[in-house]
């Protein structure tokens, strides 16, 4: 089915529009005038420290969570005028670990989406069987097999097969490879990058890795304290004078292997 945003159209996909969200007995929001719109078949990395707001941002774009003040638009509809559980249809959520369910097979998680959309059963396994070969798993293989039965980035590709199960326009993705080794983490990342352009999607992903940011961003939104700071391609980020690029861009160099 074909999205109501085409690649063409110039309304971005998904916009902020001066959101902040705060939680009563906490001083300060924990995301705060937030303004950036993402456009069809963008890869757009929010980039920060742990408590800079990125997953946030993610919850209120799927209405997790609702803006206590300003607004933020899917498809051009305000997420406060969505149907909570037919906008979390319409978009694909990869979480750190997969997030599979535990007596479900291979094939029935990446299927959950499409049965809830009361698709018929042969059609559910064809695309099962679609998306297991997308994401390099081969169908006759895995099908059947558990989350327990795989190994860590087996069922990161499997959760990643999951969220697009249902074929939606947007994916959100919190740090999903975060957990994984650093060989596993470099192949999946070089994998995504390759697959992304390959689908088209609008995707959003969170990251406090500015390599990974780097590698896998069309456009990067640094946050710091729930505010933007930054927000550049990846080819200017490094150029940008504040003090918070700067710190990231430092530990590049301080990374292991990397060179001064």
């Amino acid at each position: 089915m074909e999205s109501p945003i085409s690649s063409t159209t110039p309304e971005p996909i998904i916009q902020f529009r001066d959101a902040t969200y705060s939680v009563k007995g906490r001083p300060a929001p924990l995301v705060s005038h937030i303004s950036f719109s993402v456009n069809s078949a963008q890869t757009l990395v929010l980039l920060g420290r742990s408590g800079s707001g990125k997953t946030t941002l993610l919850r209120l774009i799927n209405r997790m969570l609702l803006p206590t003040d300003g607004q933020v638009l899917v498809e051009g509809k305000s997420t406060s005028k969505w149907d909570p559980i037919g906008l979390r249809r319409h978009i694909g959520y990869v979480i750190q670990d997969a997030g599979l369910f535990p007596h479900f097979t291979v094939a029935e998680n990446v299927g959950l989406v499409p049965g809830l959309e009361k698709w018929e059963p042969a059609r559910i396994a064809a695309r099962s069987a679609e998306l297991l070969t997308l994401v390099g798993l081969e169908p006759r293989e895995f099908s059947v097999r558990r989350p327990a039965q795989l190994s860590g980035g087996q069922r990161q590709r499997v959760g990643v097969a999951r969220a697009l199960g249902a074929d939606p326009s947007i994916l959100l993705m919190d740090e999903p490879f975060g957990a994984l080794d650093p060989v596993t983490r470099a192949e999946l990342q070089r994998e995504f990058s390759a697959l992304s352009r390959r689908l088209g999607k609008t995707i959003v992903f969170v990251t406090h890795d500015l390599r990974e940011a780097l590698l896998l961003a069309s456009r990067i939104v640094l946050l710091e304290n729930g505010r933007i700071v930054a927000d550049a391609a990846p080819q200017e980020f490094l150029r940008i004078e504040h003090p918070e690029v700067q710190a990231f861009a430092a530990s590049l160099q301080s990374a292991p292997g990397v060179s001064s």
